[in-house]
């Protein structure tokens, strides 16, 4: 009896136990994550932002049904995510997942594919492989963001490179879905729409130019143009970031004055040079070309800030493929051309950190220089095999036919973007105000601590255009290779780091392997995992029968 009673008693005990860790487990939220990247965890960072949520927010995650493997994958690792922010947001978050167009008929698809698209949310159409050769499916690698009257669409699909294959573009999208939602929820709570400005007035990229990377910012910031000759003190006090693409023109002294009161106040400013006059569509119609100088007449305010973009091209080994006119026939074929160098990511810093490389045209160095209070890191630099010309320099297209001589470009990485952070020392300290400045600019000898950005190319934030009808292509993307480079990434890493003082671009930084199976094992082990996966468990299942067998038959037969 007394043994019965503490059996009953141990069950009693063990069921009030589950009982009480399952009330607790709906007031104390808590995970072990095994995985190595501590790909289940969120960062302090997201844990903050999640704990200042005061408003109700609903996410709605239109990545559901009947997807593709990889597709399923995202949505899993989305559902895991966001199952995390409800616990640390409370009753604040709402989580939705849905299929928009499960149960509809065609007419009715078309209708609500529409109506999402006109609130941001953009279908994908994959192929799927089944016996009969390819189907195609449209999915909505997408969420929407509401927060009282404010609706922000996320895309969860970062396929910023679209030469990559799913597998890595969702990879890359599961390392981002924290930054993504942490940033949106930050937005929504802040309410604010940072401004950036492309200046203007001196020959700097056009609209259509600059058409994707002006439409790619608009979704998250105020994106306009912004001439250095009419703005005033206040419409430079409202800007965030300036970026200065591609000048042809020479700064006048006002401009300059602008461009520096603007840093003193603390703005960020993004440089993207071109030193040296040298263009591709100008060598194809002459056969060869002149590359010399520009006078731009910003080489001692760069110096002053700590950077020095310097007159010379960089050729290199590892660059672009260009379209050109081969053989009697005139057939065209592509060739590697030595001048359109790809910019390497820096990964140690997390503003490039898993963005693939950047295309770029006719790139000169950057140097850094010494100046107090001042930080300078390398973000882009070329491949060890290059060599560095210095202009006046004949270019001529004869030279795609020349193989290069891995000896003559055996050298160490070159800069060519660098981070500048910290207190700016002022241009015009000391100095009398230029002819042309009116208003009332307050110039302090040094700035608010702000950062800048120095790239010696002034084509990265360039798009391409289509022969036929003129259109934008996407930023990074040629059209001659059908390749997809890093240059909206770019963008896009820049933008959030110059923009967000709470530096959650570091939250790109946890990255999630793929752990894929050993694919030469696989052809030479198949017969032995087979017998393994099928054989042993039932070697082992009948080993147990036996053994249970000879011990009850042992343990009664007394």
């Amino acid at each position: 009896m007394v043994g019965n009673k503490q059996k009953l008693l141990g069950i009693f005990a063990f069921a009030m136990g589950l009982i009480l860790i399952n009330v607790l487990a709906q007031y104390v939220y808590t995970r072990i994550d095994f995985t190595k990247e501590k790909r289940f965890t969120l960062t302090q960072k997201s844990k903050t932002i999640l704990g200042k949520i005061n408003q109700p927010i609903t996410i709605t995650v239109f990545l559901d049904g009947d997807l593709p493997a990889p597709f399923k994958r995202l949505r899993n690792a989305t559902r895991d995510l966001l199952a995390d922010y409800k616990a640390y947001g409370g009753k604040e978050i709402k989580v939705i997942f849905r299929d928009p167009i499960s149960g509809l008929s065609v007419a009715e698809q078309d209708t609500v594919i529409n109506n999402l698209y006109q609130s941001g949310i953009e279908p994908t159409t994959v192929n799927i492989k089944n016996d009969a050769g390819f189907a195609q499916k449209m999915v909505f690698p997408m969420a929407m963001l509401e927060a009282g009257s404010h609706q922000l669409p996320l895309r969860l699909l970062q396929n910023l490179n679209a030469a990559g294959s799913y597998e890595e573009n969702i990879n890359n999208s599961i390392q981002n879905l924290e930054y993504l939602f942490t940033g949106a929820i930050q937005k929504v709570l802040s309410n604010e729409h940072p401004r950036i400005g492309f200046t203007e007035g001196n020959g700097e990229l056009s609209d259509l130019s600059l058409n994707d990377a002006i439409n790619s910012l608009s979704e998250s910031y105020e994106v306009g143009r912004v001439n250095l000759n009419t703005i005033d003190a206040a419409g430079l006090d409202k800007l965030k970031v300036l970026i200065i693409a591609k000048p042809q023109q020479e700064f006048t002294e006002a401009e300059k004055y602008k461009i520096n009161y603007f840093v003193m106040k603390g703005g960020r400013v993004v440089w993207t040079i071109d030193q040296v006059s040298a263009d591709l569509d100008s060598l194809k119609g002459s056969g060869e070309q002149l590359a010399f100088n520009k006078k731009l007449n910003i080489d001692d305010m760069l110096f002053m800030y700590g950077a020095r973009v310097n007159y010379n091209l960089i050729a290199d080994a590892n660059c672009v493929e260009i379209p050109l006119s081969m053989g009697q026939q005139g057939q065209i074929e592509l060739a590697p051309w030595v001048y359109y160098p790809l910019l390497m990511p820096d990964t140690a810093h997390h503003l490039v950190k898993n963005i693939d490389a950047v295309r770029s045209e006719f790139s000169s160095t950057v140097d850094t220089i010494g100046v107090k209070g001042l930080k300078k890191t390398v973000i882009l630099h070329s491949s060890p095999f290059n060599k560095i010309f210095n202009v006046p320099k004949l270019l001529s297209l004869q030279m795609v036919a020349e193989q290069p001589d891995p000896r003559d470009y055996a050298s160490v990485p070159q800069s060519l973007g660098v981070l500048i952070e910290g207190t700016f020392p002022s241009v015009f300290l000391n100095r009398a105000v230029p002819a042309g400045i009116t208003g009332n600019y307050l110039v302090p000898p040094q700035s608010k601590p702000t950062k800048m950005i120095v790239i010696g190319d002034g084509d990265v934030f360039k798009n391409q255009l289509s022969s036929k009808d003129g259109s934008a292509f996407p930023l990074g993307f040629d059209r001659y290779t059908q390749k997809s480079y890093g240059n909206k990434a770019l963008l896009l890493n820049i933008s959030d780091y110059l923009s967000n003082d709470d530096n959650l671009i570091t939250l790109r930084n946890k990255e999630v392997k793929i752990r894929l199976l050993d694919k030469v094992r696989l052809r030479t082990e198949k017969l032995q995992w087979q017998l393994i996966n099928m054989a042993l468990p039932l070697l082992l299942l009948i080993s147990f029968a036996i053994f249970q067998h000879y011990y009850r038959k042992h343990k009664y037969a007394r």
